[in-house]
């Protein structure tokens, strides 16, 4: 707790920051003011700044003596959204808004680095990791890719997400898969259209697609072993143009989420081979587009206890929560956790009531400006414990 009062000492200061980037939100690798002002305040705390990775991504370094080196990594964007909040800091961009916390994760590492950047009190190398386009758009993987590993060596690597649900201050950690895979699929069902009061005369793929819905959850239940997880979401389906017309085709898309990278890897066999033999079965035929996304977030064991240790430093073992269930969302700090040993923690912001409530990804959401010290305290204990003087 006593490092957490050294924040609270400038705890409207980050307040304001955090208020500033949720009223001027940026979508993927637009996100140039919030560059220039993450980058104008490292370099006003005094801290060596790089720019340019994964076009908007900004890298803050301060080094102090021979030592480990450590990352730790803030989103940067936003998403497409309407924001409905009304009070003085809801987003000034028409259809963006900073509805899953990223402009806290930034204020809370922008914090941590004023902090230690003042402080030294340790040894080694810190880099402040901000990275665009996490919604989506894959920053984390585009700025491994572009060399953030080979500029900035890190011997492991970190990252937090707000999480509503979770009382204020409370923070989850555990060791191996946290987040989800994300991929995407769309699949095509192809009949024989015709008039929809001669059904006789046609394949109906509209009928085929509605089995395929259905059969596609036996995957999950019947096909999955029953400590794994899979979730299939079919999420679209496009036919016709008329009330008396049997279409020729039925277009579906969906969403799938897995967390061990064999199971992500049956997945597009086991829906092809479900809808091939619904399909057949009427008749029908269809065609599999499958596209991975993010892998799943996996933690690593050690460095998972050693998230552990800061958070019971920081705020006591009560406050910890050990292996939450891991959420079938997806995360590209995933991409990091590939290169290096990490660990990705959830810190609780509560739930919120009314306007600015704590739902993700909600258009009334808002960041709980409350756990800003808590946040960037873990931060600092961190560096402090795996960088000793």
């Amino acid at each position: 707790m006593t490092m957490i009062k050294e924040f609270n000492v400038f705890h409207a200061e980050m307040t304001a920051w955090r208020r500033d980037i949720h009223q001027h939100p940026e979508l993927m690798y637009e996100e140039n003011r919030t560059s220039d002002l993450v980058a104008t305040k490292l370099e006003g705390f005094g801290i060596e700044v790089h720019r340019g990775l994964a076009k908007t991504g900004v890298v803050g370094t301060i080094k102090n003596g021979e030592g480990p080196s450590i990352g730790m990594r803030a989103d940067l964007d936003a998403l497409p959204l309407q924001e409905k909040n009304t009070f003085d800091h809801a987003s000034a961009n028409p259809g963006k808004m900073h509805a899953c916390g990223h402009d806290g994760h930034t204020t809370m590492l922008l914090g941590a680095a004023k902090y230690l950047a003042s402080s030294k009190n340790f040894k080694g190398t810190v880099h402040f990791i901000f990275q665009p386009a996490e919604e989506g758009g894959g920053g984390g993987d585009l700025m491994i890719k572009e060399g953030l590993f080979e500029k900035f060596p890190v011997d492991s690597v970190y990252g937090m997400h707000n999480w509503p649900g979770m009382e204020p201050g409370i923070f989850g950690v555990g060791g191996g898969p946290i987040m989800a895979a994300a991929d995407t699929f769309d699949l095509i069902i192809t009949g024989r259209g015709g008039h929809c009061a001669m059904p006789d005369q046609c394949i109906d793929p509209i009928v085929a697609a509605s089995q395929v819905v259905n059969a596609l959850q036996t995957i999950p239940s019947r096909s999955t072993h029953p400590v794994d997880s899979v979730v299939i979401s079919v999420t679209q389906i496009h036919a016709g143009d008329a009330y008396n017309v049997i279409p020729d085709s039925v277009r579906m898309h969906g969403s799938v989420r897995t967390f061990l990278p064999e199971t992500q890897e049956k997945m597009p066999q086991s829906i092809l081979r479900v809808a091939e033999g619904v399909c057949a079965a009427f008749g029908a035929s269809c065609e599999l587009n499958y596209m991975k996304g993010y892998p799943a977030t996996i933690n690593s064991t050690t460095e998972s206890e050693i998230s552990a240790k800061a958070v019971i430093d920081l705020v006591g073992e009560e406050n910890l929560i050990r292996n939450p269930t891991p959420s079938m969302g997806a995360e590209d700090f995933s991409y990091m956790l590939q290169a290096r040993p990490g660990c990705y923690v959830w810190l609780g912001i509560g739930t919120g009531k009314g306007e600015g409530g704590c739902m993700l990804h909600s258009s009334h959401y808002d960041f709980n400006d409350e756990v800003l010290p808590t946040g960037a305290a873990y931060w600092a204990t961190l560096v402090e414990n795996e960088l000793p003087l």
